[in-house]
């Protein structure tokens, strides 16, 4: 089917005015509002193995995958087989089940730095909960976090860099008072001069340092290995928790998460907690966050530190997550997903060379992103240099090509193990005739 040109008629832009009337910029996330790219909204109708198709009956090839859980594509039989089971032996409980311990065993026995962990149903929730228990296990309260890392959206992690290494941060969202952010502590990604700094200053009254490994909001940016080998030896150093989001590297990048993948170049790394979510859910809303036993018996209803969820271990998402992670475990599955997403990195490269088009990508596992810049960016500022109206006309041609990339240049992209060496051939097809200026 051609792409619908006419969106003003187009059912997508019906539904979207309809939304814009109740739900505020008619969104639910405010990323899929399509404000950083302009133009219309797409309205998923139906999904299935790499592709969606829209409200209009259009069909794209989908790289964003719900932004990362749909690592084995949408629909994958065996994932569906479970939770049309879980379904029908009940929703929501509000009690154990014996799937959740299932689900744990499955994630202890891929992650050794994880000992316990705790069931919740968003990553915010997780990275809320995990910097709660920080605090509570160290007795300190200020947080290190780095500019370009997304933790969620709690009132202590919406803030930006403030003016100097001895101040805290600035909050970045109406709502949230300076009070509350005033024991954040933003740096730059990669700079190791400055996070020794910041550990001298604050070193002693800090209770965790929280970091994206891979950074997947920022689009793909990478701690290089010296500057996460000095982020564990000065968390070591000044008895602060080093926790890694894994919300979205998590079962992504790799088996053993991001974390296992730094473990190859730094002999016996691990970070002290782990937030997870994404993959670990297959689609449905469920996250968890996890470390040593000490940490996580300080939990209730075992420690002082408070924490709990209605809906926390749903059995429907726990069926759905067992059965997602059951799969991605066959041998050979990484790697498979990994040359697939490799091609595709390569390919986009290739056809913006062959254009004298400035571009670069990198890729782990089954995430990848790609920037118009000459060289992959180390920080968040350089991110930002892109050329962003660039970015939105190769968006919206994509997108016209049926192919469906996040719909702002700061995130990052997912392949599946449905995407097919075809669907890989297209997209890269469509970039070049972009590139080409077609």
């Amino acid at each position: 089917m051609a792409p619908n040109t006419n969106l003003d008629n187009s059912r997508n832009a019906i539904l979207f005015e309809r939304a814009k009337a109740l739900i505020p910029g008619g969104v639910n996330s405010p990323v899929r509002a399509f404000k950083a790219v302009g133009g219309t909204p797409r309205f998923v109708q139906r999904a299935k193995g790499a592709y969606f198709w829209d409200a209009d009956g259009q069909r794209y090839i989908d790289y964003i995958g719900s932004w990362g859980p749909m690592i084995l594509g949408h629909g994958h039989p065996a994932v569906v087989a479970a939770v049309q089971q879980a379904v029908l032996e009940g929703f929501s409980y509000g009690a154990p089940t014996e799937r959740e311990v299932e689900l744990a065993e499955e994630i202890v026995r891929r992650l050794p730095s994880i000992e316990m962990l705790r069931l919740v149903s968003s990553g915010t929730e997780a990275a809320m909960s995990a910097i709660r228990l920080a605090r509570g296990a160290t007795g300190r309260s200020k947080i290190i976090k780095f500019e370009g890392c997304y933790h969620g959206h709690a009132d202590a992690l919406l803030v930006k860099a403030g003016s100097g290494l001895a101040t805290f941060g600035n909050p970045t969202s109406a709502g949230v008072p300076p009070e509350v952010v005033q024991h954040t502590l933003v740096l730059e990604y990669n700079h190791i001069a400055q996070l020794e700094e910041a550990f001298a200053l604050h070193g002693r009254a800090t209770a965790c340092l929280m970091i994206e490994p891979i950074a997947g909001n920022m689009n793909f940016v990478r701690a290089s290995v010296p500057f996460m080998k000095r982020c564990r030896e000065l968390c070591t150093q000044y008895g602060v928790l080093l926790i890694f989001d894994e919300v979205m590297t998590g079962f992504r990048v790799a088996l053993g998460g991001a974390q296992s993948v730094y473990a190859k170049s730094i002999p016996g790394f691990q970070p002290d907690m782990t937030v997870l979510g994404k993959v670990i859910g297959g689609g449905m809303p469920l996250a968890a966050f996890g470390g040593s036993r000490a940490v996580m018996e300080q939990l209730a209803p075992l420690g002082p530190v408070y924490q709990a969820g209605t809906l926390s271990g749903n059995p429907v998402a726990t069926a759905c997550g067992l059965a997602t992670l059951r799969e991605v475990a066959k041998p050979g599955f990484y790697e498979a997903l990994g040359e697939r997403t490799r091609n595709l990195t390569n390919s986009l490269t290739q056809a913006a060379t062959k254009a004298g088009v400035t571009f670069c990508a990198d890729s782990e596992g089954g995430m990848f992103g790609f920037f118009l810049l000459d060289r992959l960016p180390q920080n968040y500022a350089t991110v930002m240099t892109t050329d962003s109206p660039a970015f939105n006309r190769f968006f919206h041609a994509m997108l016209d090509k049926g192919v469906y990339y996040a719909p702002a240049l700061y995130e990052a992209g997912f392949v599946s193990s449905a995407h097919t060496a075809a669907d890989i051939e297209a997209t890269a097809d469509a970039a070049a005739r972009f590139f080409a200026g077609g």
